[in-house]
Order: C-alpha cells, then sequence, then structure tokens
C-alpha cells in the first residue's frame, strides 16, 4: 500500500516510516526538510508544509492511504494561535483533501491529552475529556479529536489513534520527554520532581506504537478509535526504574506544585521577551498534578497490539542513552 505520511521527521514519525517500510508498504513522506529524511528503497520524500494545502496535492493524489502524524508539540511558542492553526486547521484541511480524492484509510494521530485526565481511574477511547484545557497543546488536540468525532458520526472514514507518552531511543525532538528526563537524570541535571510523583501516566514504548500504526492500517475498521499506550505507572515509578538501569539515583528532591506553576508563569513571561521557549510552563505543572492512565485493551483486543514492559523499554531506553543518544541529542 502507498502511504502519504506527514510528521515523519519526529520521534515517532521516523519509527513509523521503519516499521511501515519493514512491513512492505511504500511511503511518500511530506517533510520540510527533505534532507532530514534518509533516502531509502520504498520511500520518496515530498517537499512541502502543513501550512501549505497545495504541497498535499501530489501526494494525496498518489495515495491509497494516509497516516497524519504532523503536530506542534510545544510547551509554549510565542503566537499561540499556531497550535491552532496546525493542529486543528490544517489537520482538518488535510483530511478534507483525503476524503475528497476517495481516500478511504485515513490514520489520525491524536493524543492522550485529548481523551483528558484519568484521576483516581483508568480511561480508554470512550473516555470525555472534563473540558478544561491546561496549555495550549491540550486546547488544540481536544478541539481536534472534537471535529474529527464529529466527521466519524457522519460516515467519514477516519481512524483515530490515541498515543500514550511516547518514549524511548530516537530523535530528541520536544515529543521524546522520558528521554530528556532520562539524559538529565545521568547529567545530574534533574532537580527533582514536580509535586510528589505519584500521578500515574501511560507509558508507551516507541517501537510498540511504531507497530500499532502500522497493525491499525492493515486491520482497523474505518470509524474506530484506539489508544496505544502501555503501562500506567507514577512519575517516581517511572523514575525508579531508569535509575536501576543506569545506576544512578534517583533525586528525592519535590518541589511543590505551588512553586513549580509560579516559576512556569515567571519562565512564560520571561519568554515573552526573548521569544525563547522556557524549560517550564504553569500549563505544564497543570499536566503534572492530574493522572493520564488509560487502558489499550481494545488494540489488544482487536489489532494485536503488543505492550513492552515498561522495565524493559525504560532500560533500552536509558543503555542508548549511555552509548551516546544523550550526547547525540543534546546537539
Amino acid at each position: 500500500m502507498k502511504v502519504f505520511l506527514t510528521g515523519g521527521t519526529g520521534f515517532l514519525g521516523g519509527r513509523v516510516i521503519d516499521h511501515l517500510l519493514g512491513a512492505g508498504h511504500r511511503v511518500l513522506a511530506l517533510a520540510r526538510r527533505p534532507e532530514a529524511l534518509e533516502p531509502r528503497e520504498g520511500l520518496e520524500v515530498s517537499p512541502g508544509d502543513l501550512l501549505d494545502p497545495e504541497s498535499f496535492a501530489r501526494g494525496l493524489a498518489e495515495a491509497e492511504a494516509v497516516i497524519h502524524l504532523a503536530a506542534l508539540v510545544k510547551r509554549w511558542v510565542k503566537d499561540p494561535s499556531l497550535f491552532d492553526k496546525v493542529n486543528v486547521e490544517a489537520q482538518a484541511r488535510l483530511i478534507d483533501l483525503a476524503l475528497e480524492r476517495g481516500i478511504e484509510r485515513v490514520l489520525i494521530c491524536s493524543s492522550f491529552v485529548a481523551l483528558g485526565p484519568t484521576d483516581r481511574t483508568t480511561g480508554d477511547e470512550d473516555s470525555l475529556h472534563d473540558g478544561r484545557p491546561r496549555n495550549d497543546y491540550e486546547r488544540t488536540k481536544l478541539l481536534a479529536d472534537r471535529q474529527l468525532r464529529r466527521r466519524m458520526e457522519a460516515g467519514a472514514p477516519l481512524v483515530v489513534l490515541y498515543p500514550g507518552v511516547v518514549y524511548g531511543p530516537g530523535r530528541m525532538t520536544d515529543g521524546n520527554i522520558l528521554a530528556a528526563a532520562g539524559r538529565d537524570l545521568l547529567r545530574g541535571r534533574l532537580p527533582g520532581t514536580i509535586g510528589p510523583g505519584d500521578r500515574r501516566q501511560c507509558l508507551a514504548f516507541v517501537e510498540d506504537v511504531a507497530a500499532g500504526f502500522v497493525l491499525a492500517l492493515e486491520k482497523a475498521e474505518p470509524g474506530t478509535r484506539y489508544v496505544l499506550g502501555g503501562e500506567n505507572l507514577t512519575v517516581r515509578q517511572a523514575l525508579e526504574l531508569m535509575a536501576r538501569a543506569s545506576g544512578v539515583a534517583v533525586p528525592r528532591r519535590v518541589i511543590p506544585y505551588s512553586v513549580a506553576a509560579l516559576l512556569g508563569k515567571v519562565l512564560c513571561w520571561q519568554a515573552r521577551w526573548t521569544g525563547i521557549e522556557p524549560p517550564l510552563s504553569d500549563g505544564e505543572v497543570e499536566i503534572y498534578r492530574h493522572e493520564w492512565a488509560y487502558s489499550s485493551e481494545r488494540a489488544r483486543r482487536e489489532l494485536g497490539y503488543q505492550i513492552t514492559p515498561a522495565a524493559e523499554g525504560l532500560a533500552r531506553m536509558m543503555k542508548w542513552l549511555q552509548a551516546g543518544g544523550a550526547a547525540a541529542g543534546s546537539g
């Protein structure tokens, strides 16, 4: 199958390309920087930009399926409307063009944040967001997901996938949050946990998620939605597994939510003057106040999705970092 894919230069996107090619599919990847994708048999690169619908034309004309992974994954940008342009408006245009061309396999990568926090429960694909987004990324992923649900209710042949907190060896992009934390842990630069670290998060090993996209492409029925996650661990549990795998100590310091939120506000205020993304935002702190625990049982049952134990996946990530991944990602 020939797949038109966006987001191929990202952390997850690069692994999805690898798994698609490994399964015998052909990939036409939309990329602003074509040189960022290594030439390989079965892979074509289409220069273009998600904000330029005209650049979709050739790829969609040739495609039998679409996998849309591209998104603006940032804690802060100077112009918040960019979140809306990329995560909501561009996605809608891509879907419109794909459906106009009669493409019947359209897979959309959403996010666990679109399903909302799951405090003291475990959510799934049918969870409904509490309607109180904590930052612009969550706000726009929620808006985009609501659009997707309305389209699917009207019969659009979409498949929506909700990865958890994707982690593992790979590109050190803004989406590879746990690898960045692991790098700081190894360098002794992790100051502590925001809050007590007792909130659960759905950790999804990147290889599992990438394989899940191929399974969804080949098996998912139009109009279905799947969480592609893994084990639900607290922040403290994840850090302990990372430390144990690499022989370092977990920082014991606990940064109160109120202190972290105040610091995030100050850093965002500074960022408005400098234009440089802050290392922490108050909206990000609000994310840490909640649990984001989800079940991938539907994907396991209907697609054959498999989950790598968190201890194994985190150990692989830390060994990669120790072998040079941290240095490679720091530049």
